[in-house]
């Protein structure tokens, strides 16, 4: 895992790739807990369970299938688009505009996309409360994906075949070391997106990826402050 990321590091990429939640937004803003808090309503109603079994179905499912998702349309045949309308029916107010951000974004050379295993409503929604919305080409979400989520590599193929991305010429950042194994194995630059200072989350006992560090390039718990830094030295100033 390389230390210090280099303007020099980045200078082939023409195209940039983001995840969404816990990325594109820090994990201080726990925005996805209200996600994760309906999803586990879902399971409850859907399965007649109490919220603590719910939960622990639904936890099963993600870290079996890739998102509960993908996990109760395999076993319970559910409409994915309930699912996905009820459980992005959250506050988006939770986010604050992140002009730093904007503006890193916008410095980069070469197009920009959202690759998120949640639908395209709620990355606008989230991306527009941030301010960045405009700054994207095209967001790539999970019905884009035939609705199966990051890591399937047949995920990443859909992805790259509709844009023409080279791997070699690329750059992904996530928030989950997991989903950037095919990404590395393509040829792409690969950044990891951890919570500031590495503050615990609700999230990282059970997402814990120390077992995919060979799939990261470079860490950073500030990704404006990383864009930054590795923009060209022409477009930083």
């Amino acid at each position: 895992m390389t230390q210090t990321a280099e303007p020099h590091h980045f200078a082939h990429v023409t195209d940039w790739v983001f995840d969404l939640d816990n990325t594109l937004y820090p994990h201080a803003t726990n925005l996805f807990s209200q996600i994760d808090v309906k999803m586990t309503a879902y399971v409850s109603e859907l399965l007649r369970l109490p919220r603590e079994e719910a939960r622990a179905v639904q936890k099963q499912l993600y870290k079996e299938y890739g998102t509960t998702l993908a996990g109760l349309m395999a076993r319970h045949n559910i409409d994915p688009d309930d699912f996905l309308s009820k459980v992005h029916d959250i506050d988006y107010t939770w986010l604050s505009p992140d002009p730093a951000l904007g503006e890193a974004i916008t410095a980069l050379p070469g197009r920009k996309f959202i690759f998120t295993n949640g639908d395209r409503t709620h990355a606008e929604r989230a991306a527009g409360r941030l301010g960045i919305l405009d700054h994207f080409d095209d967001i790539f979400d999970i019905v884009a994906a035939g609705l199966t989520p990051k890591p399937a590599p047949e995920t990443y193929d859909r992805f790259i075949a509709l844009h023409h991305i080279a791997g070699p010429t690329a750059v992904m950042f996530e928030d989950l070391a997991r989903n950037l194994i095919v990404p590395k194995s393509l040829g792409m630059r690969t950044v990891l997106v951890v919570p500031r200072n590495f503050e615990p989350t609700f999230s990282e006992i059970w997402e814990s990826d120390p077992a995919y560090d060979d799939a990261v390039d470079f860490v950073t718990d500030d990704l404006a402050g990383f864009l930054r830094t590795i923009a060209p030295p022409r477009l930083s100033r």
